[in-house]
Parts: structure tokens; sequence; C-alpha cells
């Protein structure tokens, strides 16, 4: 497939999607939403002017089935770090295949990544291995009741698609109402209402978890008030770091701000997109999982491990999150600037930690929060910019490829200013179908 430029070619007219369409439809046919994964498919992409299908990606590029060239900003929904295909670790993963994968007895990678992720993560005494962050969470919430002889979970922010979980959103379909009525919702940076939840139901809580940042900055104190109530309670405190380990500092958020969870998950940036999550903790707590069921065959594939063994060392070596956070920095106030010079600094922002920023989308008196976004996302493709609505940064994300993206948001952004001077711009800019609203997980 020939490679397409994707600030002249692609934006010269507008791009086509082909053969996406044509595999979108055959893997509707098989597939549920035609993707593994919620965040991948159709519901995120506005048909017509999205690509669907990966054919290949090398650095902070990825190459689509119809051979269009896309900056990506997505990166494996945050678990790519350093860079697609990054050469240590392709090679570290290279050499352990050549020895096998999945073996009748465990292999010692396990131990060694276990004391690297020990050196790094404060709380670390222990360590678990899962394949994703639903396995790391939930492996923390059923330890946590065990520890504490308790039901009730008190959550805030997402942490999977087990019952406990999700059943406390909209897509709770197939989960019994027994188990629903177990969890509770607490909004972030509100000490009082998570005093009011644990006060309600005294000694019932068998933890308290959270996302420790996500789109918020913690507020001066509330990370130490939630460990304070949560204790004052006999709860268990469970950070769930799935994005923000091995991305906002090398110990996670909880090193970034100084206060250590019993009980910490981690997954997405520990092994740059090789399957592989982490529950760690305290060692009288983590000692216990002997006493439960949290147990997989692939828990130990050592693909998965050799990788995680060269990023972490990597991680160790060099500055990497550091990296991350000056060039997300870079990006956000560069087009933050643009935004605010056009006066839609109303409409359209960036919130988060520099590594991980996340469009901020309001209603606008002539258009919604749906159609905006779809605009956006339909030029910033014709551009070859790739994002669903955030800025995941890697390591590959150097100075040429920040200006790319700073290029593309100034063509971008003046477009949907001039589209909001009247009802119905917005709409009448789009080559597809706006985006439906779907159900918030944060």
């Amino acid at each position: 497939m020939m490679a397409v430029n994707p600030l002249t070619t692609m934006s010269a007219g507008h791009p086509t999607f082909p053969c996406s369409e044509a595999l979108l439809e055959q893997a509707l046919a098989v597939i549920p939403l035609g993707s593994q994964t919620f965040s991948k498919s159709l519901t995120q992409l506005p048909r017509g002017v999205s690509p669907f299908f990966v054919d290949r990606a090398e650095g902070p590029w990825f190459w689509d089935v119809d051979g269009h060239r896309f900056l990506d900003l997505t990166n494996g929904l945050a678990c790519i770090t350093l860079g697609h295909r990054n050469p240590l670790v392709d090679q570290a993963v290279r050499t352990q295949l050549e020895r096998g994968v999945t073996f009748s007895l465990p292999h010692p990678l396990e131990r060694q990544v276990a004391e690297l992720i020990i050196a790094m993560v404060p709380c670390a005494e222990m360590v678990r291995f899962g394949k994703n962050g639903t396995d790391a969470t939930s492996g923390a919430i059923r330890l946590a009741r065990h520890c504490t002889g308790r039901d009730r979970v008190a959550i805030c922010g997402y942490h999977g698609w087990q019952d406990w979980s999700i059943g406390t959103t909209s897509r709770h379909g197939g989960i019994p109402l027994s188990v629903r009525e177990l969890s509770h919702t607490f909004p972030y940076n509100d000490l009082s209402a998570l005093a009011e939840l644990l006060a309600a139901h005294p000694g019932e809580f068998a933890a308290v978890i959270l996302e420790p940042m996500n789109i918020a900055w913690p507020q001066p104190g509330y990370l130490e008030g939630v460990q304070a109530l949560a204790h004052q309670h006999g709860a268990l405190l469970v950070f769930d770091e799935t994005i923000t380990g091995f991305r906002f500092s090398n110990g996670g958020a909880q090193a970034l701000f100084g206060v250590t969870p019993d009980l910490a998950c981690f997954g997405k940036g520990l092994a740059n997109g090789y399957p592989l999550s982490a529950l760690t903790g305290r060692r009288e707590l983590m000692e216990r999982i002997s006493e439960i069921f949290f147990s997989g065959t692939f828990g130990g594939e050592t693909l998965s491990l050799a990788a995680a063994k060269a990023v972490l060392e990597l991680l160790s070596s060099q500055p990497i999150t550091e990296q991350l956070a000056a060039a997300g920095q870079q990006l956000a106030e560069r087009v933050s600037k643009i935004s605010a010079d056009l006066g839609l600094a109303e409409v359209f922002g960036l919130s988060g930690h520099p590594s991980w920023m996340i469009w901020s989308i309001r209603d606008h008196a002539n258009a919604g929060n749906s159609e905006i976004r779809t605009l956006l996302l339909q030029e910033l493709y014709s551009r070859g910019i790739f994002t669903i609505g955030s800025h995941n940064i890697s390591a590959a994300h150097d100075q040429p490829c920040l200006d790319l993206v700073v290029q593309a948001y100034s063509e971008v952004l003046p477009l949907l200013s001039e589209a909001l001077m009247t009802a119905g711009g917005v709409g009448e800019r789009l080559r597809c179908d706006p985006l439906v609203p779907l159900f918030r997980v944060r």
C-alpha cells in the first residue's frame, strides 16, 4: 500500500475508506459492533469519514487498510507509551519467542518483572499478574472483600467491565440487582460526598476504589482525605492506576501525588501494547490472594512479561515519563492558544495530565457537543491526525510530530469557529451522521 502524506494529499480532498467500510460490514456479521473493544468500534468513530481497521504501525504512525498514514494520538487507548514497535521491546519479545511463550511451570520473568514493579511503585510489596485492567481491579475488589469481611464498594471513575463496576452505569444489562446494590459511586474532588456515603452504611464498605486522577487534578489534600476516610471506616484504599501507572510517573499517580494506597492496579503502560496487568499492594494483604481464587492460564505468558521487563528497564534508565509530560504540555498550550484566540475556549478545551489530555467539548447555542465532536474528528482525520478525543502521548511524538498536530488544529479550529457562527453551520459541514451520545464512564 502507498503511504499518504497526512497534511498534503489527504487535506487536498476528502479521504475515502472503501477497504475499511468493506471490512466493517464483514466484521459486523460475526463480531458485535465489529470490534472486540468498545472504544475502537463504530460507537466512537463517525462512519464515512473514519478509518476502522489498521494495517500496521511504527513509531508515532499507523497505516490503515486503505493506505492512509495517520499520526497516532490514541496509541492503543493509551497503552503505547514508547511508540509502536519500540526496537528494544521488539527485540526482547523476539528473543523470548525463540525460547517459548507459555509453559507448564512458572518462568523467571514473573519474578524479574515483579521485582522491577516493586522497586518503582510505593505501595507494591508483592505482585500478581493478569491480562487486562479489569483483571487487576476485580482481583483487588475480591481481595478487599475477603480481607475485610465486607461487601460494599465505593467507586469513582472507570474500572472495567465486571459486574461490580459497570453495574453502576446505564450499561448494566445482565447484572443482578443484588450485585448492583453493593456498588456506590461518589464524585471526584468531593470529600463530603464520600464521607456521607461511607457514613450511610457504617461498617459495610470493603474498599474505596478510584482513579487517583483522570480529567481533573486532585484538589490539595483530596487524595489524603480519601485515604483517611477509607481507613476511618475500616475500608481499604485501592488506586486504579491502569492509565496513570508508568505514564504519569514511574511510580504512577501515587508517587506523583505522594499518597500510598493499600492496593493498586496497573495495566496499559506496563508493556507498551502487550497484554499485561498487575495487582500490587501491601504484603499482608497480597499474601491472602492464596485464600481467594485469582488465577489465569496466561498470567505468566512470557512475551508480555519480556516486553514489560524491557519497558520498565527503559523507564528506569531514561526520563520517559518526564518526556511524555513535556510533549503533552507543549501540545496542550499551543492548541489551547489557538482555541482561545478564536474565542472557542468555552466550547473546546483540554483537561487532564499532559501525558493524557482529554477533549472537553461543551454545547454551543448553534450546535450540540456531539455535532462539534464529530466535525473535529472528521477534519482531523482528513489531515492525517487520529484521535478519539484525547492526546495520549508517546515517546515517539517528537517535535515534528507535535508541529504536525498543531498545524492540523490551526486549520480545523477556525473551520469550527466559522461553522458555529450560524445555526446549523456545523451540521452542514458534516459529511457523515453525527455521533450518538453514549453512556459516560468518567
